[in-house]
């Protein structure tokens, strides 16, 4: 479950570029924790 949230943030951050929208920052914050969790659970494995 939490693979697919880090690749529905990384798809927003991919948006987010794209558009140039002003969440960009918050997408970016997003994509931080994404990958902090993915790492974690390749980790624990």
């Amino acid at each position: 479950m939490l693979e697919t949230v880090a690749i529905v943030l990384v798809a927003l951050w991919v948006l987010g570029l794209v558009s140039s929208a002003s969440i960009g920052g918050f997408i970016h914050i997003l994509l931080v924790i994404a990958l902090v969790v993915v790492a974690i659970r390749v980790i624990r494995r």
